[in-house]
């Protein structure tokens, strides 16, 4: 078994040696440019289109992330680049799922307790108390329940607030009030109508690039507030801006950004409104996908099926 392995700017070796312990009888090695010997596998993270190139016989691509965006972009851009019968392999949780759990817990209650005007007044050194937002009405709505989206969904439900849940597919999540259908048709929607905090985690594909956008926000309740913590490109950002001028949003948790790192000139620094996180969310835990991979792999080898197989169409 032969597998291939790209990770850009990081030390490869740490990976390798966990991957060779998973996976003893593996022959592994790390991509490098004119490499074009066939492989079984490819364990990638953005990878460049030359990785693609030569015919390997690649059974499997596994992406060392639950978004692929990276790699979809390269086929839309470049047609035929993934190996015709290849499956392509997202990270399903893999430790993700309770960091971005807290991550969205700790936001959303930051707004329900105002602890985000109580920053500001410190900065402009006021003393005034704010009655906290009531929680039976400070509806949640969660864009995305896939497998991160359903579990965050259930944690920010245990805080006591409504939380409902918007995806393509029809979900039943205990607890959650789902709404289901296509993106900005008359269940998504039903879903904003009324929102108090917006949650974004949408895979990135070319039908969700800039759903977060003036028209999703004008149907949210009037103040309302947004956490995005899926892809930059969801996000038109001079709409957050002027949503922010206007009343229309009282502020915005942003982990993901449309240029990466954001450049220092960025409009958001200067927006105190903005609380802006280094796209760290949730990161990916190398020991607990260094398990999953190696699983998934031996169970492709013996003809087993595998869950997480992104439909390339669709985008996850």
């Amino acid at each position: 078994m032969k597998i291939l392995f790209w990770l850009p700017q990081a030390d490869a070796s740490t990976w390798l040696a966990g991957l060779r312990h998973a996976l003893p009888g593996a022959e592994l090695r790390e991509w490098q440019p004119g490499d074009t010997a066939p492989a079984d596998y490819a364990i990638v993270w953005h990878p460049p289109r030359e990785l693609f190139a030569a015919p390997r016989g690649l059974c499997a691509v596994f992406n060392l992330g639950a978004g692929v965006d990276a790699i979809l972009a390269l086929e839309r851009e470049h047609p035929g680049t993934l190996p015709q019968d290849a499956l392509l392999v997202r990270l399903e949780d893999s430790g993700m799922a309770p960091q971005m759990a807290e991550y969205v817990q700790h936001a959303v209650l930051r707004y329900l307790r105002r602890f985000d005007e109580y920053a500001l007044q410190q900065a402009r050194r006021e003393w005034h108390v704010l009655a906290p937002h009531p929680r039976e009405s400070f509806t949640v709505g969660v864009l995305g329940l896939g497998v991160l989206g359903a579990q965050v969904a259930q944690a920010v439900a245990a805080l006591g607030v409504p939380v409902r849940g918007f995806s393509r597919s029809a979900k039943t999540i205990d607890g959650i009030e789902t709404f289901s259908g296509e993106l900005r048709g008359p269940q998504f929607n039903a879903f904003l109508d009324d929102v108090n905090v917006l949650v974004n985690l949408l895979p990135a594909t070319p039908d969700t690039e800039n759903v977060l956008n003036a028209a999703t926000f004008d149907k949210l309740a009037r103040g309302a507030y947004l956490v995005n913590v899926a892809r930059g490109t969801h996000l038109v950002e001079q709409d957050l801006l002027d949503a922010l001028k206007h009343g229309t949003l009282a502020a915005a948790t942003l982990d993901v950004f449309y240029t990466e790192p954001l450049p220092p000139e960025h409009a958001f620094w200067r927006e105190p409104r903005i609380t802006i996180t280094p796209h760290s969310s949730a990161l990916t835990l190398r020991e607990e996908a260094i398990s999953q991979i190696a699983d998934k792999i031996e169970a492709l080898s013996r003809g087993k099926t595998v869950s997480g197989v992104v439909h390339i169409q669709r985008g996850y």
